[in-house]
């Protein structure tokens, strides 16, 4: 009945809900440390205008952070149903580090987030103010260690293999600071703020083009083409040192994609072309010479190994990697291109002026979530045919499990998930629709309150000053 085996439709069940799930801590991540920095603006200028702002972000991330633990959990569930093996060897290794995760950074959000989403007429602003900035750790805490599990499944280190054939830690230090971890941890939150930076963006230019004296969106897309034009740069820098490190300890990947079969010294950047895993050939290249040396070993007759010089069974698939990472560096170009546009128009006085920005910041808004995307799979398809690179192949880390059920679970996440996640994404898109200069009246009166265990300011007036 089935054509597809059931290793690989438990691959792609796994790879639909982390795609799923990537794109909800993806935006969290940035939006919790968004909502700190508005929070703080608020009580240190006194300017309402950063509690607009903060509250209208408010509802967004907690309808967010909801779909990213739910998504997570279910996620988590597959490791005993589709990677029984995986969890048992991998386990001693994955399991205590993934528990770190849950009592570091689940705790912290979970314990926090009560008082940020509804706290502000209970407790003072100074309390207040520090549950968000614990929400905001807690997400990074969180991406810290399920980062420092990915990467250590990419570049395990500190272990040793006992007699029944499982990963057993001997150094924690090297388990988690393993060889690839500081590289994609930085990456990572990096294209989190980025992602966030350009939804933000996005929204504010919305709201920009319906009524361009609105407070609240000039904050929010001010602060949005800040982040484009100046952590782009550095994102770009961090990719490139995650491409060396890369290249250090997975070859194949590399080899992938660039799209080379063969060895070279001198090797060129290869901007477009058409990877044929079967004929092992680059189909229709369009390349510059000597650029792929020179910026994967800093050396124009730097020496790059081919996929011909690693065995069949151990090379990832080619094409996925090589189109995936060019979409990525695509979203990359364009985060730069309105990031220098806004620059140049603030120079000018006319950031909120130039209606054209303000639609290339919408088309732009998705542009954090595809690289992020993109970026993964290559990471991802790019490690196979490893779960443990160089350790536990794939086909070995399945349960004993049929097609036909994991066709019908399949089937199932892909339902549930539409249906349920996409009723999510549409409330938030509603909630981002709405006016962010709303009346805070009530909210900024509550805030005066001597309650909690910090005061609230007395000498605040409805107008923040």
């Amino acid at each position: 009945m089935f054509d597809i085996s059931a290793i690989d439709l438990a691959r792609m069940q796994f790879a639909f809900t982390v795609s799923f799930h990537i794109i909800f801590p993806a935006f969290s991540i940035g939006l919790a440390s968004y909502l700190a920095v508005l929070e703080g603006l608020w009580l240190w200028k006194k300017d309402v205008t950063y509690l607009n702002a903060f509250n209208f972000w408010k509802t967004i991330f907690a309808v967010g952070f909801g779909m990213g633990v739910v998504s997570g959990i279910v996620m988590a569930y597959q490791f005993g149903t589709n990677w029984a093996v995986f969890s048992d060897k991998a386990g001693p290794v994955i399991g205590p580090l993934m528990g770190y995760e849950v009592l570091s950074a689940f705790f912290l959000e979970a314990g926090f987030l009560g008082v940020m989403l509804f706290g502000q007429k209970k407790v003072g602003p100074k309390l207040h103010y520090f549950a968000t900035l614990m929400v905001a750790v807690g997400t990074l805490f969180s991406a810290f260690w399920i980062l420092s599990v990915n990467s250590w499944m990419q570049t395990p280190a500190g272990y040793v293999m006992n007699d029944a054939g499982q990963f057993v830690p001997d150094d924690w230090i090297e388990v988690i600071f393993n060889p690839s971890f500081p590289y994609r941890f930085v990456h990572m939150v990096l294209a989190a703020y980025l992602t966030t930076a350009f939804v933000v963006g996005a929204v504010a230019a919305y709201h920009l083009l319906k009524n361009n004296t609105d407070k609240a969106a000039r904050v929010m897309f001010s602060m949005a083409m800040w982040m484009a034009a100046l952590v782009t740069p550095i994102q770009m820098v961090a990719g490139d040192q995650q491409g060396l490190n890369t290249l250090k300890h997975q070859p194949a990947k590399i080899a992938a994609i660039e799209g080379h079969y063969e060895d070279y010294r001198g090797a060129p950047l290869v901007l477009f072309g058409i990877p044929d895993d079967e004929k092992e050939e680059l189909l229709y290249p369009i390349e510059i010479p000597k650029l792929g040396s020179l910026l994967l070993t800093h050396s124009w007759e730097g020496e790059l190994r081919g996929l011909k010089s690693f065995p069949k069974e151990d090379r990832p698939n080619s094409f996925i990697v090589f189109w995936t990472f060019r979409v990525m560096v695509a979203m990359g170009m364009v985060m730069l291109i309105v990031g220098i546009w806004s620059l140049v128009r603030r120079v000018q006085g006319r950031l909120y002026d130039d209606r054209w920005l303000a639609r290339a910041a919408i088309v732009a808004g998705p542009t954090g979530f595809i690289a992020v995307l993109c970026g993964w799979v290559t990471t991802e398809v790019g490690r196979q045919p490893w779960t443990v690179y160089g350790a536990l192949r794939t086909a070995e880390s399945v349960s004993p499990i049929n097609a036909a059920e994991v066709a019908t679970s399949l089937l199932a996440f892909i339902v549930v998930y539409f249906v349920l996640f996409g009723m999510g994404v549409f409330y938030m898109l509603r909630l981002m629709s709405k006016t962010p200069d709303g009346d805070t009246d009530h909210e900024t009166s509550s805030l005066k309150r001597a309650s909690g265990l910090t005061g609230a300011p007395s000498t605040l007036d409805h107008s923040g000053h």
